[in-house]
């Protein structure tokens, strides 16, 4: 079987910056590639048109079309031919896209398949932030969604919600986002840290970085020895105009608190394990998500988890069982959470081979690929 990715985004030095799409394609072609199938990612808005190897993946580069007015169409147009030739030649046999600002809304393939996946659309994570959307870009992922041949969604509550934002009843299959829990294990050689409480990801407010302080705050007056380390790359705030989320943030904790916290800005993508080892606690405060790799990660990492109970955090996260799920704004519950399980070792390790073994049943990457092969087998018969 050869299966073909639409994306914006890859992680690969070549390609760019890439984040939450570009991450689980990747993870997702590592597994297809050990189930036997080729795999091409297609990368659009890129600077140059060129075609390279990336461990058995083919990454094949493509620049936007530039007319102005309508190089949207023209860019879909090209993309269009660029799928049935490839088709036409029998190197793929069915193509796959994020519904994240709709793509294919005029794509139209002669005879090979579209499917599309939901991470979370622009107007699903609008809905979820209480933020009014583009309407071009909720026309065109509207028209994406219902033109396309299959129907993928990474959670239930992302599939229900996106039916819900778009006013359709469309039917999507559940195949959530995976990780390699090989490469994402517990380093013993690495030792923790006690009463370290580590956040990872980006410092935006959707993600519940504006609650995180409140949160800490309480945390501290029970636990004045708790430190809090914060990794990720600081993102302008959309709501306020603030240019710096880490700026706004810093103005909410107390002057103790503060003390206690170490904001240590972006870092590589293959330094993140040795922060996860350190810490005692993930937390992950998030308002907006649609099945989060991170919390994957650090599950598989056998870390205890404190993360909010909004909608898809069932579909990752069992209450009490491997880890706590918390309204982020129940500041001072939240923080008993975090205490509980910074003060009970016994409890922390419960928890963290609770978590691992779900990741390694649920979100292991050969776990998700066969699911994903068998419905693509489906589509193309």
């Amino acid at each position: 079987m050869k299966i073909a990715f639409l994306t914006p985004e890859y992680p690969h030095p070549r390609t760019g910056n890439s984040g939450g799409i570009g991450t689980s394609i990747k993870n997702l072609a590592t597994g297809l590639l050990a189930q036997g199938c080729s795999v091409r990612v297609l990368v659009y808005g890129q600077k140059a048109e060129e075609v390279f190897d990336d461990n058995g993946v083919c990454i094949q580069q493509i620049q936007n079309v530039k007319l102005k007015g309508i190089s949207w169409y023209l860019t879909r147009k090209k993309l269009q031919k660029i799928i049935d030739g490839l088709y036409e030649n029998k190197e793929i046999d069915l193509v796959e896209a994020p519904d994240w600002t709709g793509i294919t809304s005029f794509i139209n393939p002669e005879k090979c398949p579209v499917v599309i996946r939901l991470n979370g659309s622009d107007t699903y994570f609008c809905n979820l932030d209480g933020r009014h959307v583009k309407i071009n870009n909720k026309f065109h992922e509207k028209r994406a969604i219902q033109k396309a041949d299959g129907l993928l969604a990474v959670s239930q509550f992302t599939a229900d919600k996106t039916n819900e934002v778009f006013g359709i009843a469309e039917h999507f299959t559940i195949i959530p986002n995976s990780i390699d829990v090989a490469t994402f294990k517990k380093e013993e050689a690495i030792k923790e840290l006690p009463n370290t409480v580590l956040y990872f990801g980006s410092l935006i407010r959707k993600k519940g970085l504006l609650e995180l302080p409140f949160i800490f705050n309480e945390l501290i007056k029970e636990n004045p020895i708790a430190k809090l380390i914060l990794v990720g790359k600081d993102v302008p705030d959309i709501i306020s105009g603030s240019g710096s989320t880490w700026g706004m943030m810093q103005k909410l904790f107390t002057k103790d608190a503060l003390l206690n916290v170490d904001y240590l800005g972006s870092v590589p993508y293959s330094e993140i394990q040795k922060h996860i080892n350190r810490a005692t606690v993930c937390v992950f405060p998030s308002f907006a998500e649609a099945l989060p790799v991170s919390w994957i990660e650090a599950m598989a990492m056998q870390k205890s988890i404190v993360a909010s109970n909004i909608g898809w955090a069932s579909d990752v996260i069992d209450n009490g069982l491997n880890g706590f799920l918390v309204s982020p704004k129940e500041h001072a519950v939240y923080a008993e959470k975090i205490n509980i399980l910074l003060k009970n070792v016994q409890l922390q390790q419960e928890i963290g081979l609770a978590a691992r073994e779900k990741a390694i049943r649920k979100f292991s990457i050969d776990i998700v690929a066969k699911e994903s092969v068998l419905f693509y087998q489906s589509l193309i018969e």
